[in-house]
């Protein structure tokens, strides 16, 4: 496989690569940063068409695990220098290159989850889009916990990691301007939106409705 200085990355199983033809083409539309698909599990016939999508795809080892339990793992060993994963059903509404300005040794990039932070009463950080450069310590323990606790989502077992001392999550969390990863919830609920969001994150099966509606009504 091509080793590249900067890449997207994302992934899918079976049962999310229905999202796919419609993230790439809107990915497309306004990117040409390098983009790497990793397979979680999915059909022959979508990894046959991906091939024509992607500048690449790669795997990561099966754990018992599905889904995006295998997100870090796909992060760290994507075959380049910066990288930023970023979910499939994320709508992708321009150039998000300038995402790799965030990014700092030794941290992950993230967007905090201003809908969970105003709900939970502390800071939370969505791992939609994260982005990292190498491969940081804490990509790697990140990995290593989400293997150990299967049950949890990868964006709960990353809060537990950093959650009791504001100087971790400060330490191995840098923080990216929401346009990068505006939530559905920031809508829906919060009243929060913005003329200059860069990707919207159309999160939950409600966000998949919506995600559904979009691809029936482009054909």
């Amino acid at each position: 496989m091509t080793s590249y200085n900067r890449v997207f990355i994302t992934g899918c199983d079976a049962k999310t690569e229905w999202m796919l033809p419609w993230f790439i083409k809107e990915y497309k539309r306004h990117n040409d940063t390098p983009i790497l698909l990793c397979n979680f599990g999915m059909t022959a016939e979508a990894v046959e068409q991906a091939r024509l999508d992607f500048d690449d795809i790669y795997e990561v080892p099966r754990q018992k695990a599905t889904g995006w339990f295998y997100k870090p793992s796909a992060m760290l060993r994507a075959p380049a220098i910066e990288k930023v994963w970023i979910d499939t059903d994320i709508h992708v509404l321009g150039d998000i290159s300038g995402i790799f300005n965030y990014i700092e040794d030794e941290k992950l990039a993230m967007v905090e989850d201003k809908p969970w932070t105003l709900r939970r009463g502390e800071t939370w950080h969505n791992s939609g889009v994260v982005g990292v450069r190498g491969t940081p310590m804490i990509l790697r323990q990140w990995v290593d916990q989400c293997k150990a606790k299967p049950r949890q989502g990868d964006q709960e077992v990353l809060h537990e990691m950093v959650r009791y001392d504001p100087l971790t999550r400060m330490r191995f969390i840098s923080d990216v301007p929401n346009i990068y990863n505006w939530l559905r919830l920031q809508i829906t609920h919060d009243g929060q939106d913005s003329p200059k969001k860069l990707c919207m994150h159309w999160t939950g099966e409600k966000g998949k409705n919506e995600i559904r509606r979009m691809m029936y009504n482009n054909g």
